[in-house]
C-alpha cells in the first residue's frame, strides 16, 4: 500500500522520530488506515509552473499548480485564500499569512487524512465576520511528499538527513512572496506578514521566521518538532535573538496528548523565548492544549484563536 504520510522513508523508519515524538507516526498511520484512499495532486511532472488559478470548489480559494523554483528541484502547488469582501474593495491591501503543508489546510480531498483538514477557510471566515480578526490573505504552500523532511529541517541530522530549510527559505522569500505580491493585494510590511505551520512545519516556520525576522512579524508555531537534531532549534533561537531588534509576535502551542516529549519540548521553547526577550501575552502566547493531539482535527481547533492573537482586528479597514 502506498504511504500517504508525507514523511520520507528515513523519517518514518529511523529511531529518531519515535524516540523524540512518541506515537505521532503511529497515530497518523492509524488515521490513514481508517480513511479512504486519497489522491495526490503533486505529481505533475516537470512542466513549468502556470500562473492561472484552477478551481478548488470555493470562489475565494485559488489553486496555482506546479510553482517552480530555482532553489529546489520539485514543483509545488500553492493555494490562496481570499477574505470575504476581497473583490468588493479593489483598492484595499491585506495582511498575509503563509502556512506550510498547504494540502492539509482547506481541501478534504488532498489532506493527509482524507476528509480532515485544518478548516482554515471556515475558521478565518468566522473570525473575520465576527470582527475578531483583520481580513487577511492566507497562502498555503503544499509540501512535496518524500522531500518534506529535507525542506522543513534547518540542519542535517546524522541519522535522518535533511537540512535544506535554507534553500526552502530562498524559495519562499525570493520567489513565492514576490510572486504573491504581484498576483494579490498583500501588504508588504513586516508587521502585516506572517508564517506558520505544525510539527516539522512549525519547526521550519520558527527557523525561517527568525532567520528572516525583517520580513515576518507574526509566527504561528503549532506542535513544533523541537526534538529535531537534539533540539538544535533552541540554540538557534539564542543566537538569532541577539541579532533581532524587534521580536516577532509568536503563537506557540502543544497538546498534552501528542507524545511524551512534545509538550515538554514546547515548554522548553517557550521558556527560551521568554529568556531571550519575548513578553508573555504581548509578543508570545504559549498554550497547552488540553486533549490536544498531533493531527489536523486538533490543529483545526487552534486556527481561530491563533488568528485572533496574531491578526487582531484593528478597526482600520482602509489600508
Amino acid at each position: 500500500m502506498e504511504d500517504k504520510s508525507g514523511l520520507s522513508a528515513s523519517e518514518q523508519n529511523r529511531s529518531g522520530w519515535n524516540e523524540s515524538s512518541g506515537n505521532h507516526l503511529a497515530e497518523r498511520r492509524q488515521a490513514v488506515a481508517q480513511s479512504p484512499t486519497q489522491h495526490h495532486p503533486l505529481a505533475h511532472g516537470t512542466a513549468s509552473a502556470h500562473r492561472e488559478a484552477t478551481s478548488t470548489g470555493h470562489p475565494r480559494l485559488h489553486l496555482h499548480r506546479r510553482f517552480r523554483s530555482g532553489f529546489l528541484p520539485d514543483d509545488r502547488d500553492i493555494v490562496v485564500y481570499l477574505p470575504p469582501g476581497y473583490d468588493d474593495h479593489p483598492s484595499r491591501h491585506y495582511p498575509v499569512l503563509y502556512l506550510q503543508d498547504g494540502q492539509n489546510l482547506f481541501d478534504p480531498a488532498t489532506s493527509f487524512v482524507a476528509g480532515r483538514t485544518w478548516q482554515v477557510r471556515e475558521a478565518a471566515d468566522a473570525a473575520i465576520v465576527a470582527g475578531e480578526v483583520e481580513p487577511l490573505i492566507i497562502v498555503g504552500i503544499y509540501n512535496t511528499g518524500d522531500r518534506r523532511l529535507a525542506e522543513y529541517t534547518p540542519v542535517a541530522d546524522w541519522r535522518m538527513g535533511g537540512g535544506e530549510a535554507a534553500s526552502y527559505g530562498l524559495l519562499l522569500t525570493r520567489e513565492l512572496m514576490p510572486w504573491i505580491a504581484q498576483q494579490y493585494r498583500v501588504r508588504g510590511d513586516r508587521a502585516s506578514t506572517g508564517l506558520g505551520g505544525s510539527s516539522l512545519g512549525g519547526l521550519v516556520s520558527l527557523y525561517l521566521g527568525l532567520e528572516y525576522a525583517h520580513l515576518f512579524g507574526r509566527l504561528a508555531i503549532l506542535s513544533p518538532s523541537v526534538w529535531w537534531n537534539r533540539r538544535n532549534i533552541l540554540a538557534f533561537v539564542h543566537r538569532r535573538a541577539e541579532e533581532i531588534e524587534t521580536r516577532p509576535r509568536i503563537w506557540l502551542d502543544a497538546g498534552d496528548h501528542e507524545g511524551r516529549m512534545t509538550l515538554r519540548d514546547a515548554e522548553s521553547l517557550a521558556r527560551r523565548l521568554l529568556k531571550e526577550g519575548w513578553r508573555d501575552g504581548e509578543t508570545l502566547h504559549f498554550e497547552r492544549i488540553d486533549g490536544g493531539t498531533h493531527d489536523e482535527a486538533s490543529w483545526a481547533r487552534r486556527v481561530r484563536p491563533l488568528l485572533r492573537f496574531l491578526f487582531p482586528h484593528s478597526g482600520n479597514s482602509t489600508s
